[in-house]
């Protein structure tokens, strides 16, 4: 299985930004993670991340024909991006939304997930383990195909 693991805006600043939030450990430590999880899950995994929310549109567009699944952090996009929404959509691969931090219980603007409307799971509050339950997640729903 190959997944396309996307993460948006500010996700790169990890350990830098709002580390009541979002903790300490790097952007660079949270792909050591990921692959950590999917080398012991035996899951293939490219990374994408940009502040642009048109680059992550393109991705997700690109994975089309190329992914089994997707696991995206669309991070402020989460909350204003209709164009992501649509692009997970159209090409209708298995995605699996993933937060670092609990968006409800945070400011009330960040309890829409229009990202979230075409993900199959979500996981949010989890910090980094977030992304290994969506990996496991997507493999699982992979195996369990016809």
């Amino acid at each position: 299985m190959k997944l396309l693991v996307i993460n948006g805006p500010n996700i790169n600043l990890l350990g830098v930004r709002e580390k009541e939030i979002y903790g300490a450990q790097t952007y660079e430590s949270l792909l050591d993670y990921i692959r950590q999880v999917c080398d012991q899950a035996g899951v293939e995994a490219d990374f994408f991340q940009s502040n642009h929310e048109g680059a992550i549109v393109d991705a997700i567009q690109a994975a089309y024909g190329n992914y089994q699944g997707i696991v995206i952090n669309p991070a402020a996009y989460t909350h204003t991006s209709v164009a992501i929404l649509d692009a997970l959509k159209a090409v209708s691969i298995p995605a699996v939304e993933v937060h670092l931090s609990d968006i409800y219980q945070r400011e009330p603007f960040r309890h829409v997930s229009y990202a979230g409307m075409a993900c199959v799971k979500s996981f949010y509050g989890l910090g980094f383990e977030g992304y290994r339950q969506a990996v496991l997640f997507l493999k699982e729903r992979e195996e369990a195909r016809p």
